[in-house]
């Protein structure tokens, strides 16, 4: 049993990572966990639920050839810290910001998927000035639009996989009911992320078996589960900080699968006026491990661009 839990250890998973190394950080009252790897500009990586800092190894590596990645395990991840409260996304953000300051770099790119690009998004609200460029893929910061999300799936709309135009998110609801979740889920996470893969996914077996293992290791116990739950328990305070935000003038990137490309391309130009948004539309939320080659060149050429 103990050769399985080694086996999805950070210091395990950091070996397929060649060149990326495991550090923690005292940071605004909590410990986190990230790897770090390359060299140049500084690209901060903060992946979304329900994964954790591996869910970047499609990509990590090759962006690791022309920037310092550094990819977090953000408050409530992974071998972070997982207090009982702090999961607003500006008090996230800026467990973020006193890591950049700990690393002493001045300016940063931030790039974040699902929750991480709601926590990169925050960053980029409230830090504006220590952001050079923001890439959200399949996440943009929570606002009153959630409010309209419905509770019960339109006729016809809700089958094997989630629909378009209609998509029903029916985790939003379930993660914020507390206590029940971790009962009923500890021990046993393999079977959300099964259904939530195939539902979410257009081609489910790019997520392999491995990875999935990596997953459910990570989210087994009723602290993990508890944990990532309390960042859709604060989508309340999330929205309403949100009412009190300028919109961004720093060049944004949109990267968005067929699950989310008509709602991202809707609801950043709200918040974003140097925004660009890419729709993937042949692969489903999880776009690293379906088309890591597609979001690698459009990282890359968004990064690059205007650079001498």
């Amino acid at each position: 049993m103990m050769e399985n839990i080694d086996q999805f250890s950070d210091e395990e998973l950091i070996k397929r990572w060649p060149g990326f190394v495991n550090k923690t950080a005292a940071v605004n009252g909590v410990k986190l966990h990230y790897v770090e790897g390359g060299s140049g500009e500084p690209l901060i990586c903060l992946p979304g639920w329900p994964q954790t800092w591996f869910s970047y190894h499609p990509i990590a590596i090759e962006l690791a050839k022309s920037f310092k990645v550094i990819v977090v395990d953000i408050r409530g991840m992974g071998s972070s810290d997982k207090p009982g409260s702090g999961y607003d996304k500006k008090n996230m953000a800026t467990d973020i910001l006193e890591l950049v300051k700990q690393l002493e770099l001045e300016t940063v790119n931030m790039m974040g998927h699902d929750i991480g690009g709601m926590v990169a998004m925050s960053f980029a609200f409230n830090y504006p000035e220590f952001v050079e460029k923001l890439i959200v893929l399949d996440g943009s910061h929570p606002g009153e639009g959630m409010l309209q999300m419905p509770l019960i799936p339109s006729s016809g709309t809700f089958g094997g996989k989630m629909d378009a135009n209609m998509p029903y998110a029916w985790w939003m609801g379930f993660n914020q009911v507390k206590g029940l979740p971790e009962q009923l889920l500890a021990g046993r996470y393999e079977m959300l992320l099964d259904y939530l893969f195939k539902y979410v996914m257009i081609d489910e077996n790019k997520m392999s078996a491995f990875d999935r293992a990596v997953y459910a290791a990570a989210y087994n116990d009723t602290d993990s589960i508890r944990a990532s739950n309390a960042w859709y328990q604060a989508f309340a305070q999330d929205i309403e900080d949100s009412k009190h935000y300028n919109q961004l003038t720093i060049p944004v990137l949109g990267i968005a699968s067929y699950v989310s490309y008509n709602y991202m391309k809707m609801g950043l130009p709200y918040v974003a006026k140097n925004l660009s948004v890419i729709g993937i539309l042949d692969s489903g939320h999880y776009l690293y491990e379906e088309k890591p080659a597609e979001v690698i060149d459009a990282v890359m050429n968004f990064l690059s661009k205007d650079k001498n």
